[in-house]
Parts: C-alpha cells; structure tokens; sequence
C-alpha cells in the first residue's frame, strides 16, 4: 500500500491582505494591501482550481471577515478561512459574524482559530492573559461557539466567559463549520485534540512534522476523536529545480544582514509562540543554513514571522515533497508565493498536473464537507451545500 500514488491533496492559497510584492525586505515593485488586488487573487484561484484560501489576522493585516464577505460575492467556489478570535471578540458575537458571512458565501465558511501571536498586538487587542490562559480561554470560547452555531441556547458561566440565554435567530447553512487550528505548544495540542477539525503546521521538515502529528493523533484518540492535518507554506515552482533555485535567491535578494538579525531579535524577544520559535531554529538566522530538509526552504523566515519555509523546485521534484508529507498525514496544503497572482498561476499550471489535480474539477465544496462531516462527528447532512456545476 506505501507504493501506491495518494489521492490529489487538497490545495489552498493565500490572500494578502497585509500587501504584497517581488522581494522580501525591500520596497522595490510592492503593491499595497488594496481590496480590488485581492478581488484579482481571489477570482484568479477560484478560477484555477484552487478549494479555499487563507486570509491572515493581525494588526497588519486588513480585517478577514470584512474581506471574506467582499470577496464571497466575487467568487464561485472558493472557500474562505477567517479568523476566530478568543478574547479579542466573544463567541457570542463570533457565531453571529458566523451565520451571516456562512450564508453569504451559500456555506463557504471555515474558521481558523487563532490563539496565539505577538503579545504587543496581543496587548493592544485588549488582551493581556498569559500563553497557556489564552488557550485555556479558547477552549471555553470554542464550546459556547460551537453550541450556539448547532442552534442550541446557551447559559454558561464560566471562567472567562458568562452567557445568559445565547441563541442564534439565523441558523448558519453547514451541518458542521469544519474548525482549523494551529498551535504547537502542549496548550495547544490539548486544544486541538478536544476542539478541532484540521490541525495546521508552518512548514517544518518531514520528519519533525511527524512528530508533532503523532503527538496531536494521540491526544485526540485519548478523547476518542481524530483529526486531519495541513501545512502552511510557500511555493516556488519553476520549469527546472535552477530556475527554481535563482527564484528563491532573488525574492530575499534585497535583505540586508542588518534586516534579518533585527527580525531575528524580535521574534526571540517579543514573541512568545512555540510554533515561532520552531520555525526560527530552523536556520537560526542564517543565510548558508536555509535548505532545511531537501526543497525546503527557511528564506522566507530570516526576515517574515509566521509561515517561514517555502518548497523550492520543479513541478516533480516539488510533486514528491509534497507525497513525503501525505505520507505523514497531511492532506491538505495552505500555500502562498511572492507575488501571490503570478505564483498562483505557477502553482496552478506547473503543479497541479504533477500531483493529479485537475484545476477545471467540480463539486470541491461538497468534497470537502462530506470529510470533515464523517470525521469524528458522525455522518451530517450535506444537502444544502451545493456543488459547483
């Protein structure tokens, strides 16, 4: 059964909302975070096959909900990963921003729990709980969230939380709103394996991935549950693995020394995330240590928080990193390249076929939520999530 050729992953793209551009660490041919480039990235993978895409958080970034909503109108079948937010929002009000933008997307919602991030935004969201109280907090959100969003009424008092007769009057449209996560502390990885659907990773190498993946399975088979698993990453994808390679060169062309031992400095000082520090101990900040595991790439990070690592290649030899990580357990694929319009296309046109994805194919949205329907919760109706013709 290991020879066997796994089915097609399944295949994300990012929208950035935080601004876009040619070169990491330099001004030069960036294009600014404005609504009608996101419109062109969102229609372009709707149209090229793409299942979903990622929109960020953060106080750089520009509101996902908001986005998601303007973007649902110009888009088919793409669905739209936005952000969940304990503390900075209640699950009351989350699970009513959750019904409306689930039926104005006609059920193209999913939600991405975010606990983690930069204390100083953190601070300035209004939140100043410690690491593992914030995921103590979400764990509590999550449950008043999910009651409300199954159409229960809810009274709850809690630790963080006091809720007296919540209800939805505008049920959302899915059975189940599929819930992604990541989180790579021991905080987290217990909030993932009571809480969530897909637990995510940043783009570590195979091997360490499969590491954490064992440790989030077992702590959800322990509360009789399962997950699925999916990596955020870049993409450079060329013709050839040199073309490739010079791509790889020239996007961090323009970084200064100085740029990545600042950058370096404020992810170890400011930064309290586990999944953070992970990424960073990949190069350490150095430029002849970023070829982290074959086509890996730590580039990205010497000067970017967050996802760090890109796979760098030609369409086979990318093709094959990705069944390295199927192999592990993970299906499905949250990518993003500089700049995001031409990279999608890339991707789309040189990858896809590589890894049998056929980027005209239908009826991806009720795939998708037939999976997560039959996971660890029991067979859901899917009648009113309609496919694409």
């Amino acid at each position: 059964m290991s020879n066997l050729t796994p089915p097609p992953p399944h295949m994300f793209w990012f929208i950035p909302t935080h601004g876009d551009g040619s070169y990491l660490g330099s001004e030069t041919r960036q294009r600014p975070p404005e609504f009608g480039y996101f419109r062109e990235v969102a229609t372009a993978v709707d149209r090229l096959g793409f299942e979903g895409v990622l929109l960020p958080t953060g106080q750089s970034c520009e509101d996902s909900w908001i986005t998601a909503a303007g973007l649902a109108t110009a888009t088919e079948r793409l669905r739209f990963l936005v952000a969940l937010r304990p503390g900075v929002t209640t699950p009351v009000f989350a699970a009513r921003q959750t019904a409306a933008l689930d039926r104005l997307s006609d059920g193209r919602l999913l939600l991405n729990l975010v606990v983690g991030g930069h204390p100083g935004e953190l601070a300035a969201d209004g939140v100043f709980l410690g690491h593992d109280e914030r995921y103590a907090q979400s764990a509590e959100f999550v449950a008043i969230w999910r009651a409300l969003v199954r159409g229960e009424t809810v009274n709850h008092e809690g630790r963080y939380y006091r809720v007296e007769n919540g209800r939805l009057d505008f049920p959302v449209v899915q059975e189940h709103l599929p819930l992604y996560f990541g989180g790579s502390s021991d905080a987290g990885l217990n909030v993932a394996a009571e809480h969530v659907d897909l637990y995510l990773s940043w783009g570590e190498p195979p091997a360490l991935l499969a590491e954490k993946i064992a440790a989030a399975r077992a702590r959800a088979a322990a509360r009789g549950r399962t997950l699925r698993f999916g990596i955020r990453l870049h993409f450079i994808v060329r013709e050839t693995d040199s073309e490739a390679w010079a791509a790889a060169d020239r996007l961090i062309s323009q970084v200064s020394d100085a740029q990545i031992a600042n950058a370096q400095k404020r992810f170890k000082e400011e930064m309290d995330s586990v999944g953070q520090a992970r990424m960073a101990a990949l190069h350490d900040g150095r430029r002849d240590r970023l070829e982290v595991a074959p086509n890996l790439w730590a580039g990205v990070g010497l000067v970017r928080r967050g996802a760090g690592t890109a796979l760098v290649g030609d369409p086979q030899t990318i093709a094959a990193r990705i069944r390295e990580y199927q192999a592990i357990g993970v299906d499905t694929f949250i990518g993003s390249g500089y700049p995001h319009l031409e990279e999608a296309y890339r991707v789309a046109e040189l990858l896809f076929p590589a890894l049998g994805i056929d980027g005209r194919r239908r009826g991806v949205r009720t795939q998708i939520v037939n999976e997560f329907a039959v996971g660890s919760h029991g067979p859901a109706a899917t009648a009113t999530i309609r496919a694409a013709e």
